[in-house]
């Protein structure tokens, strides 16, 4: 535990001194800025009678779990491989494990960093309001960061070389982030967009953390959170058998 707890910390250091880590993390905080701007947190008719940031705290924090999901995590890993990094650490005492869950320790600390600044800057700013439970919360995001990093984590393990997974970080984030509900509210769009949307991970991510976050019931959102658990457990299964070292 001392192990990885200390290649967790290296790890979270490397992430900081990487310009794109500080991209990930004021892009919400951007959005979160501008949309407080224009609309302000007044109640809403449209948003079911939610304060505008209210409703979208949620998505943004499900937004940072993809901006680092997508990039951060799995261009970390490959670069790791291409450089031969991977095999040499496969080579030390620590266990396989260890090395790879450090990488998505450290992915995770910043992402929880991430998010309880988006969160106490609308608290500060505009009277953010977090109506359900804090740990139905916690708990959904848990599972949503699990779920995207599991996905990010297959694409360390199939994707070839950093310039290629830069592309495949592209291709899933631009359509997710306009597509979940994270940016737009989904009932806009025609119904087969929507139905599009549920085969999207941020879909199910966004919609379970608003739920939670308005105080909805764990029994009203299993679709989500089966869709999530699937997406988890599959990723990892597929990850452990096509995961290459170099």
């Amino acid at each position: 535990m001392h192990s990885w707890l200390k290649l967790t910390w290296v790890e979270t250091k490397l992430f900081l001194r990487e310009p794109g880590a500080y991209f990930a993390l004021a892009f919400p905080i951007v959005l979160l800025v501008i949309f407080g701007a224009i609309y302000g947190n007044t109640p809403n008719a449209f948003l079911g009678g939610h304060g505008s940031l209210d409703f979208y705290v949620p998505a943004y924090i499900a937004i940072l779990m993809i901006i680092i999901g997508f990039y951060s995590l799995p261009i970390a890993i490959i670069n790791y491989r291409e450089r031969g990094v991977l095999f040499r650490l496969q080579a030390t005492p620590l266990r396989p494990l260890a090395i790879l869950s450090a990488q998505i320790g450290a992915n995770f600390v910043m992402t929880t960093a991430g998010a309880i600044i988006l969160v106490i800057a609308g608290r500060l700013f505009y009277n953010l309001h977090v109506i359900g439970s804090m740990p139905s919360v916690l708990l959904a995001y848990l599972l949503g960061v699990l779920s995207i990093f599991a996905l990010g984590f297959l694409v360390a393990s199939v994707v070839p070389n950093v310039r290629v997974a830069s592309v495949v970080g592209t291709l899933l984030f631009f359509p997710m982030l306009y597509l979940s509900g994270a940016t737009v509210p989904l009932k806009i769009y025609p119904q087969t967009v929507q139905q599009i949307a549920q085969f999207l991970p941020l879909t199910h991510v966004v919609t379970l953390m608003q739920n939670m976050w308005f105080g909805g019931s764990w029994l009203d959102n299993w679709g989500n959170v089966f869709a999530l658990l699937g997406i988890l457990v599959v990723c990892l299964l597929v990850s452990v058998r096509l995961f290459r070292w170099r």
